[in-house]
């Protein structure tokens, strides 16, 4: 088992890398940080953050929806409201439940990146 230290760092550095306008759960980045079915540790982490350190708002449950965060359990709906509206500036888009449509916004850190046309071709 990774130190928490060690844990922790690699968490953040999967958060890091999802790109603006995507999603990731929490199991995915556990998984994807070495750490398979450590989904609430990725949780508790996050929980720690300020609001800028890392993209946060990026990773939520598996049902597609923003989770309850430590640091909204005072003001009930507070915090997941902040999330709901970072992520909606970021083009993510919450169906009629308050779900992500996965298949849509979820990342896929394997994907190739998708090559913009260049100016020339847009313009013939």
């Amino acid at each position: 088992m990774a130190s928490s230290a060690s844990a922790r760092r690699r968490i953040l550095a999967v958060v890091r890398r999802i790109p603006r306008g995507r999603v990731a759960t929490y199991g995915q980045v556990a998984a994807l940080a070495g750490l398979p079915r450590r989904a609430r540790l990725v949780g508790q982490v996050l929980a720690t953050l300020g609001d800028d350190e890392v993209p946060w708002q990026r990773v939520i449950n598996a049902r597609g929806e923003v989770s309850e965060r430590a640091a909204g359990r005072a003001l009930p709906g507070l915090a997941e409201g902040f999330q709901r509206h970072r992520l909606a500036e970021e083009g993510v888009q919450f169906d009629y439940r308050g779900r992500v449509d996965l298949e849509r916004f979820g990342w896929d850190p394997y994907a190739r990146p998708r090559r913009r046309k260049s100016a020339a071709r847009r313009r013939s």
